[in-house]
């Protein structure tokens, strides 16, 4: 019965033309849909690239910032009297 009704459908002229412009649509559909889908995945690798560069940044700073500390409570009290802290 199914068999039958796709085969009258397939022999109209007209419902071919229809049946090719509906495949063409849905590959166009299906084609964009995964273009958006890599570009949201783009975008999140982005997002997540300069949240890393901006944690890096933030520990460089802080390992430069240690590199100029005091190394003793001598050392501590000597920059505060010479107001260079």
């Amino acid at each position: 019965m199914i068999a039958a009704l796709f085969t009258r459908i397939a022999a109209a002229p007209w419902m071919r033309t229809v049946l090719r412009y509906g495949a063409i649509a849905l590959a166009v559909l299906l084609f964009l849909l995964a273009l958006r889908r890599s570009g949201e995945r783009a975008g999140r690798l982005a997002e997540r690239l300069e949240t890393s560069e901006k944690v890096n940044d933030v520990q460089r700073r802080m390992l430069e910032a240690a590199a100029r500390r005091p190394r003793d409570r001598d050392d501590l009290a000597e920059r505060l009297r010479d107001g260079r802290f």
